[in-house]
């Protein structure tokens, strides 16, 4: 089966670099499903996570957002932030869900915020959910 290098790639450096089969993720535009030769494209990413296939195993990595660039025989994530599944701090992601849903709650009362309390929502959710490899 013919792969596509994919890197996965921060502000702080690169978090995933491996060969797969197949890279599956939420652009703006709705799910994306790519393949080696696919043709070339940049797409902004939603929060969510990313999907590496390789034989029988998939690899998690959640991102929060971004941009996804496609050429035939790569795949590169720009993210602001992303963690593979299996170092993701599930303590730290549900105490960060707590807090943005007590700034969510307490918004009518204080001038805060919403925007900002609902993706902090919605990062420390996809997180949560990357950890535990739950769609």
């Amino acid at each position: 089966m013919k792969t596509i290098k994919v890197s996965v790639v921060t502000p702080d450096g690169p978090v995933y670099e491996s060969d797969v089969e197949m890279v599956s993720t939420k652009a703006q535009s709705g799910e994306l499903g790519i393949l080696p030769g696919h043709i070339p494209m940049v797409a902004p990413l939603q929060i969510g996570a990313v999907r590496l296939k390789n034989g029988g195993n998939t690899d998690f990595v959640a991102v929060s957002g971004g941009f996804l660039e496609v050429r035939p025989d790569q795949v590169t994530i720009l993210a602001q932030s992303a963690e593979q599944a299996d170092s993701i701090d599930v303590e730290r992601a549900v105490r960060a869900k707590e807090r943005a849903e007590q700034r969510l709650n307490e918004q009518k009362r204080d001038n805060i915020d919403f925007k900002r309390a609902e993706l902090s929502l919605q990062r420390a959710i996809n997180r949560i959910k990357v950890s535990e490899k739950h769609f």
